[in-house]
């Protein structure tokens, strides 16, 4: 033990000796035990050897993990921020293995097989860069699905690497789909100037190097701007391209660029705690401002779905990460993404004018990314007795939209029908204009409605990878103030008939966001592979109720005479803990109940008839339900809470 103590001594002083900040070969050990050293001589982890160029997360963990004492990575208060945790359950750290993009995959395999490597090594760039560009630099031609399964290093998906050692290239911000400048010098890149170079170099062989590009929008440009060449149906290419997605191009088109607010204003927030940030080592500064890493995006779906499938997927964060990151995933949708107000405008005896105003508050289009996710508003519009007058963007028991329009729904200023639907979408489109979710058949954008950001405009030089398509485009009030662009809003003008009822109305209007709608897998659902299979199977048990963004309410709005209510019925406990709602006072031989989550959908619920009263058990599930009886022709409805 002696002679190896002496041998890392003397490493430890030919490496410091050229590092900027003075650091005492002795000083390690507050970083480290003994112990822990030996751990890391033994796992070839200090310091990375020739030829490698990134490391896995549990490289940095010892570090920039959980700090067992509570003096490092924690804030002010002591609440742990430690990057690795907070990063492990975020769709940064579980990239690789989301078994949603592991089955489109081998879908788009299958659809065009003889592309299969291609495809593979192009939808692997992003999932799990430092798997696929260590492999490049080795020599390999391709880095393919096969690969991946069998490297530790691209199984961390966007791992600490992957972004610190993304080099201040003069053309970041010009490189999209995968096309990322790593540094191959072996520094890593971080927004602190005068960095405490000794540790890192001894311990993992990586310089830390101050560099503001880690802290500017163009940063995230690679992967956040997706082109693919298209094929036709026979899967020859077109010489076409497709958009995918181009959340940084969205970005940059609006007003937050000029405001210095960039991705990592959002999706890294800062906090003005000083932070240290290695453990072991009270005599660390601590650094200030200090980006969480939680990458708190909109996927709440997908990271619930992996969590509940870790051990089948080999995911080995503890439950109370996961739960970190839905609630801060959670917070972003419903504190920071959109905001919704309806007003009404006005009333005749026959129709009542409301509008809803929808407001984005995010730095790109809402929703943004993937084209599987939409936003869909929902109004539904209730007599006094809690009848239904008027519901449109409603929900089926299996989370898909009724009602919906084919090929698909139009975007709507003017929604006087049930049958009209308001959803916020981008639509494929193959080389015949028929819709569909083969990302390589995709040729054209057949709508495109989602919300713009605050100051875009279809004048900015970026405009042509994020366009507006559809009717959306000629709809007055769609980002627009008159003929002044740039509002980040829509306002949708409901004429709700009132179909000769006189009486008061209460209007509920809400956002819905949706990561997977059922009708996206459709075309998958017609291929089977190992992939698809174990994910199917996976969705079919998810949760995949939708996530309500923001909800409005308008009451007792009057159109004339009251509606007659039941006023005898009495119900308790109200809210109930345990399920079990009483109804009393309900003598009648004939009536009618139905019973409604707070997303509308009608649920079957157990009821007992008592000699005067009814005794119903809610599902298990914690919220708000609507009890709708009918007696006699009298309706009346009731809200039960279940904590």
């Amino acid at each position: 033990m002696k002679n190896k103590i002496i041998v890392l001594t003397l490493i430890s002083a030919a490496i410091l000796g050229i590092s900027a900040i003075p650091f005492q070969p002795k000083k390690a050990m507050a970083y480290h035990s003994e112990s822990e050293i030996e751990f890391f001589k033994n796992h070839s982890m200090t310091p990375i050897a020739p030829g490698e160029y990134f490391l896995t997360p549990e490289n940095c963990k010892g570090c920039h993990g959980f700090d067992t004492l509570g003096i490092a990575n924690v804030d002010a208060n002591g609440h742990d921020v430690n990057l690795f945790d907070d990063w492990e359950t975020s769709m940064m750290g579980l990239s690789a293995v989301d078994p949603f993009w592991r089955a489109k995959v081998s879908h788009e395999t299958m659809v065009n097989p003889a592309h299969a490597t291609e495809l593979q090594n192009l939808c692997i760039t992003c999932h799990a860069p430092a798997g696929h560009y260590s492999a490049i630099y080795k020599g390999q031609q391709h880095y393919v699905m096969s690969d991946l399964l069998n490297d530790s290093l691209g199984l961390s998906g966007v791992s600490c690497t992957a972004c610190h050692a993304i080099g201040d290239s003069s053309s970041l911000g010009q490189l999209f789909t995968g096309q990322i400048p790593y540094d191959t010098n072996k520094v890593l890149f971080g927004p602190f100037t005068a960095p405490v170079a000794g540790p890192m170099q001894l311990y993992v062989g990586m310089m830390p190097t101050y560099s503001p590009h880690v802290s500017e929008g163009k940063f995230c440009s690679p992967c956040h701007t997706l082109l693919s060449n298209t094929v036709d149906l026979s899967g020859v290419p077109t010489g076409g391209t497709f958009i995918e997605q181009a959340t940084y191009h969205e970005w940059l088109n609006s007003a937050y660029p000029s405001q210095a607010t960039v991705c990592q204003s959002c999706h890294m927030p800062q906090i003005e705690d000083a932070v240290i940030l290695a453990n072991g080592n009270v005599g660390l500064p601590g650094r200030t401002p200090f980006n969480l890493h939680q990458f708190a995006g909109a996927n709440s779906f997908m990271v619930n779905l992996i969590k509940q499938n870790k051990t089948t997927l080999g995911v080995s964060a503890p439950d109370y990460n996961f739960d970190s990151t839905l609630a801060a995933i959670t917070n972003m949708l419903t504190k920071q993404s959109l905001d919704v107000q309806a007003s009404l405008v006005s009333i005749t005896s026959d129709t009542a004018f409301i509008d809803v105003d929808l407001t984005n508050k995010a730095g790109h289009k809402f929703p943004s990314g993937y084209p599987s996710r939409r936003a869909v508003l929902q109004m539904i519009v209730t007599k006094a007795n809690g009848d239904t007058l008027f519901a449109s963007g409603l929900f089926d028991a299996n989370y898909e939209m009724q009602n919906v329009a084919t090929p698909f729904e139009q975007h709507h200023d003017i929604i006087n029908t049930q049958t009209q639907n308001q959803i916020y979408e981008m639509v494929m489109g193959d080389v015949n204009g028929t819709v569909t979710t083969v990302l390589e058949r995709a040729a054209s954008h057949l709508k495109d409605n989602r919300i713009p950001p605050a100051g875009f405009s279809t004048l900015h030089y970026a405009y042509d990878t994020c366009k507006i398509v559809g009717s959306a485009l000629t709809d007055v009030d769609f980002n627009k103030n008159g003929v002044t662009q740039g509002t980040g809003h829509d306002i949708v003008h409901y004429h709700i008939p009132l179909n000769n009822y006189s009486g008061t109305i209460n209007v509920y209007t809400a956002v819905y966001y949706q990561t997977l709608p059922p009708a996206f897998l459709s075309d998958m659902s017609n291929y089977s592979s190992p992939e698809i299979n174990s994910f199917l199977t996976m969705y079919a048990n998810a949760d995949k109720s939708p996530v309500k963004v923001d909800a409005d309410t308008l009451l007792n709005i009057s159109t004339g005479i009251k509606e007659n209510t039941l006023t005898t019925i009495n119900i308790s406990p109200n809210p109930t803990r345990d399920g079990k709602v009483l109804l009393s006072g309900i003598g009648y031989n004939s009536f009618q109940l139905e019973v409604f989550d707070q997303n509308s959908k009608k649920i079957n619920v157990t009821l007992t008839r008592k000699s005067n009263s009814i005794e119903l058990q809610l599902p298990t599930a914690k919220g708000l339900y609507f009890i709708r009886l009918n007696v006699n022709g009298q309706v009346k409805s009731y809200k039960i809470l279940r904590i």
